[in-house]
């Protein structure tokens, strides 16, 4: 006897059909699986058994086989479980073949038959609902599961439920679907920063247009109390937006317990941290920081500390908005659009700008350490800012800053007006050169000699002189504006304070240049 039980093999965020055909025949007992199993799936078998025998399941003394269909995909993972054993109770006649084909199906068992989490669920619920069926998963995975919407959906706590659930006694499950979403947490309130008037409406631009930032200060400056405050001003993630962001983190199998994500994600990984870390890669060609932090933020403190590959590797996802992970034995791709902030010391000891404690090298140190960044990654950042020193005795005097709540419905108004104007869910960050040309001859001759005079002052590349557009046009829709003006272009200009490893916080000067 055979029957065929659909599941899926994962590839990166994508689910490809997979059929796991069971045969019982005639010959000697044993239990094989062949199709290009990893060790996690040939191991399948023992857990199978272990779980049928804790539930007083006899296995048939016949020779059982396992064939997981297309056999040239590899598989990887411990998700066939769940479709092997069912396949197998098919074939024992303890579960109806005709309702199990309308269902995928994929779970991990335990050796006392309970089904325990996986990772790839939402994919998986993609597909089955793209094939119109059904999907029998773990229980701890039915809140992300739930977020493709109507789909025929089963989430037993064990296997032995699951066979009670078609003898007669269905699974309850109490549904999240409706669920009241709380109000999310931030770590940093933007009111506890003080003073830093430049830095929190560098924050307040980068929010609104999903510009990247980078903070150049000395430390204990507040670079990173500034970041991790960002979240908190950044609008809620829509339907679609939280949707992506899932099926990122359940790849990566950060879904099991924590649910759907619900709130932008925030990720500051540390400078030690590798290549397949940052970007993606490593065993199974898993998702990076970058693609966990899609649709948040990405944080990187003392940047020049990372390594040069690292840096690298970030030019190309920050202007497609995905990663492409190529390897001798995977080639994915991850989606990355992410909002990018970094920070640095001005030089090794950070004290470069500091007479009364500066080293004897300053300033060629600062030049030195910032030559660790590249060009071409340093264009990529449309905001870059000086981070001042603040006396300590003198912060405590100050009152405290502008709320979240008060910066973030100005964000959220920018944005209605750049989803207006361009299209649902598109930033100024991601507009192209045309549309940008098309802004600008919308404004008046003023903005665009203001534009060409600092452009020629920076000798900026056609990526930096396209970003200040972006930046600009950011800056008039916080300002309700609907055409850049001259103001809009000069104010852009503040933030420009790094060209290639030259720093100038000479804001005024630079300012009054343009």
């Amino acid at each position: 006897m055979q029957f065929t039980c659909k599941t899926v093999a994962l590839h990166g965020v994508d689910a490809r059909p997979v059929e796991v055909q069971c045969q019982v025949a005639r010959g000697l007992h044993q239990l094989n699986i062949v199709g290009l199993p990893d060790k996690a799936v040939r191991e399948s078998k023992e857990r199978i058994s272990a779980a049928f025998y804790a539930n007083s399941i006899a296995l048939p003394p016949m020779k059982i086989l396992f064939n997981l269909s297309p056999a040239d995909i590899p598989k990887f993972g411990n998700h066939y479980d769940l479709p092997m054993a069912i396949a197998l109770l098919v074939n024992l006649e303890l579960l109806p073949s005709d309702e199990i084909s309308r269902f995928f199906a994929m779970g991990a068992l335990a050796l006392d038959g309970k089904i325990e989490p996986v990772n790839g669920v939402l994919a998986t619920a993609i597909e089955a609902k793209a094939q119109e069926s059904g999907l029998i998963c773990p229980i701890d995975n039915a809140s992300e599961a739930e977020l493709v919407g109507e789909i025929a959906l089963l989430a037993p706590p064990t296997l032995l439920s699951l066979i009670k659930h078609f003898k007669g006694k269905p699974i309850t499950m109490q549904s999240n679907r409706h669920k009241a979403i709380a109000a999310p947490i931030f770590r940093t309130d933007m009111s506890l920063i003080k003073g830093l008037e430049m830095p929190r409406r560098a924050l307040e631009i980068a929010a609104a247009g999903r510009h990247h930032l980078f903070m150049v200060g000395p430390p204990g400056a507040g670079k990173s109390l500034l970041s991790s405050a960002i979240p908190s001003i950044m609008p809620p993630m829509n339907a679609a937006e939280i949707l992506e962001t899932t099926l990122v983190h359940s790849a990566a199998g950060l879904v099991k317990q924590d649910g759907p994500v619900l709130n932008r994600p925030y990720y500051d990984p540390h400078h030690t941290a590798s290549a397949a870390a940052i970007v993606g890669g490593g065993q199974g060609a898993g998702p990076g920081e970058i693609s966990l932090a899609h649709h948040g933020v990405l944080f990187l403190d003392e940047l020049p500390e990372f390594k040069r590959d690292v840096l690298e590797s970030l030019r190309q996802p920050l202007e497609t908005g995905e990663i492409l992970i190529a390897r001798a034995n995977a080639h994915l791709s991850y989606p990355a659009k992410f909002l990018l902030v970094a920070a640095a010391n001005p030089c090794n000891c950070g004290m470069m700008f500091e007479p009364s404690t500066a080293c004897n090298r300053a300033p060629l140190c600062g030049e030195k350490y910032m030559e660790r960044l590249s060009g071409p990654l340093l264009d990529r950042f449309s905001l870059r800012i000086m981070v001042p020193a603040t006396d300590a005795i003198s912060l405590g005097k100050l009152q405290e800053g502008e709320s979240s709540e008060k910066v973030r419905n100005r964000v959220m108004s920018a944005r209605k007006m750049q989803y207006a104007r361009n299209g649902n869910s598109i930033c100024n960050e991601d507009l192209d050169s045309g549309a940008l040309d098309a802004q600008m001859r919308q404004s008046g001759s003023g903005a665009q000699a203001v534009l060409e005079k600092a452009s020629q002052r920076f000798s900026l590349s056609p990526r930096g002189y396209y970003r200040m557009i972006k930046t600009a046009r950011t800056i008039a829709d916080l300002s309700g504006a609907e055409v850049i003006t001259a103001e809009h272009i000069a104010e852009t200009a503040l933030y420009r304070m790094m060209e290639g490893s030259r720093l100038n916080y000479d804001v005024n000067k630079r300012l009054a240049s343009v």
